[in-house]
């Protein structure tokens, strides 16, 4: 069988940019730099994204385009007979299980879409969002719908599923954004905000600083878990791999520090607390929306927004682990986008409940859904990043990641890209993974 493209460069920036656009930029970027102080997290972040982030993503698209195969068909036919497959096979768990708990985060957006109708300024919101994730038929009808979507789309193909709806999507995406700036910036009260997220505060500088920006940039990139070796294997050989990873940086950068000038503007002119958690996306925002003048609409909005954005990042997630079932072992694409996605759902249970059945769960001080989090992003996304830079850089050779990156662009990568790879990335990325895990420990 033939093996598909995108059938334009525009599609697999759109496509790779959606699976960067995620639950990473709309959720879980401003309660980081909220906690992290801000304008100078935002700074650290930014050199994170351009030192590290942009050097593996290169690499995986290099990759993925090189061999034409998924995560674990692309090292197995670069490193035959040998344990680098491993890397990829660490690339597709992740995707499984990020995939599985990032779906249940994403139907409760999906269920605020509704519940925003309801919300009013008397509204208990830390009540309301308590009894939502303690339930246990509703979480679980949200976290199907939002898996049956993401099936639907892988199911349909890379072109007719996944590049259709992304360029459907991604400039709604935007859309919104922006119409959230603008009320957001308008308030009365919200410099305040665009002081805290514009004016840096060396002060505030710790090392977890460091560390949760290095984070956030694998989190967001959909790095270490074999996506953009999979896109990239997509990638038709006329086209540029440096521009198209410098594309991809700019708009998944750009939604994040945009869902900041959407949030912090709002939340200080409000008087309420930017450092609160990931508490900010579903306590502190609705109570934000009860607010404003046409707040149930702005509410309402915001959520789709959220939807939409994991939407995007979710099916990259399912695409890893069905090309590999497709590539590997000829499985017809939707009976394994079906069966994929409904083992993703069940794996997704355990996280949903520990608010209910499983709350008594302690792993190291954390419940089932942040147990999930914890080894996806402390561990697994950092060890496929980490051996990935090392196989690129040293295996395959840098010199050939290099040449391969190169073909068809107006702007050529070289030494810089080679020595960041091969050495500074696999050390930061190692030092960090060792840091967060000791501060869990």
């Amino acid at each position: 069988m033939k093996r598909e493209n995108w059938t334009s460069r525009l599609g697999f920036i759109l496509a790779a940019s959606g699976s960067a656009i995620g639950l990473g930029n709309i959720w879980r970027f401003p309660f980081i730099t909220g906690t992290n102080g801000g304008a100078i997290f935002i700074l650290i972040y930014l050199a994170a994204i351009l030192f590290i982030g942009y050097p593996i993503l290169v690499s995986e698209m290099s990759l993925g385009r090189f061999t034409e195969k998924n995560p674990i068909g692309a090292f197995k036919k670069m490193a035959p007979d040998s344990s680098w497959p491993l890397v990829g096979a660490l690339g597709v768990l992740s995707g499984f299980v990020i995939l599985s708990y990032y779906s249940v985060v994403a139907g409760w957006g999906m269920s605020y879409i509704f519940k925003s109708f309801t919300f009013t300024a008397e509204s208990n919101f830390p009540e309301v969002f308590g009894s939502h994730i303690s339930s246990l038929a509703e979480p679980i009808i949200w976290h199907g719908v939002f898996m049956f979507l993401t099936i639907a789309v892988i199911g349909a193909g890379v072109v007719n599923g996944i590049q259709r709806i992304v360029k459907i999507l991604m400039p709604i995406l935007f859309g919104i954004i922006f119409l959230l700036i603008i009320r957001s910036v308008t308030l009365e009260g919200a410099g305040a905000g665009l002081s805290f997220y514009l004016k840096p505060d060396f002060s505030a500088i710790t090392f977890q600083t460091f560390a949760d920006a290095i984070s956030q940039a694998f989190f967001t990139l959909s790095l270490g878990m074999g996506a953009m070796i999979t896109y990239g294997s997509y990638l038709s050989q006329k086209e540029s791999i440096n521009e198209s990873a410098a594309y991809v940086l700019v708009f998944d950068t750009a939604v994040a520090l945009l869902a900041g000038f959407a949030i912090f503007p709002a939340v200080f002119a409000f008087g309420l607390d930017p450092a609160s958690g990931p508490g900010l996306t579903f306590i502190t925002l609705p109570a934000v929306f009860t607010q404003m003048p046409f707040g149930i609409f702005f509410s309402v909005i915001f959520f789709v927004l959220l939807t939409i954005a994991a939407l995007t990042s979710s099916i990259s997630m399912l695409e890893v682990v069905v090309a590999f079932l497709v590539d590997e072992h000829n499985w017809n694409r939707k009976k394994a986008s079906y069966l994929m996605g409904f083992l993703i759902f069940l794996v997704g249970i355990p996280p949903l409940m520990g608010y209910s059945s499983f709350s008594n769960f302690n792993f190291l001080g954390m419940d089932v859904l942040d147990t999930y989090d914890w080894f996806s992003n402390s561990i697994f996304l950092p060890t496929g990043g980490i051996l990935t830079s090392i196989f690129v850089g040293h295996i395959w050779g840098s010199r050939n990641a290099v040449k391969e990156a190169n073909k068809n662009s107006r702007f050529h990568i070289g030494k810089i890209y080679s020595i960041l790879l091969k050495y500074i990335v696999p050390a930061a990325v190692l030092f960090i993974m060792l840091f967060n895990i000791y501060q869990t420990i």
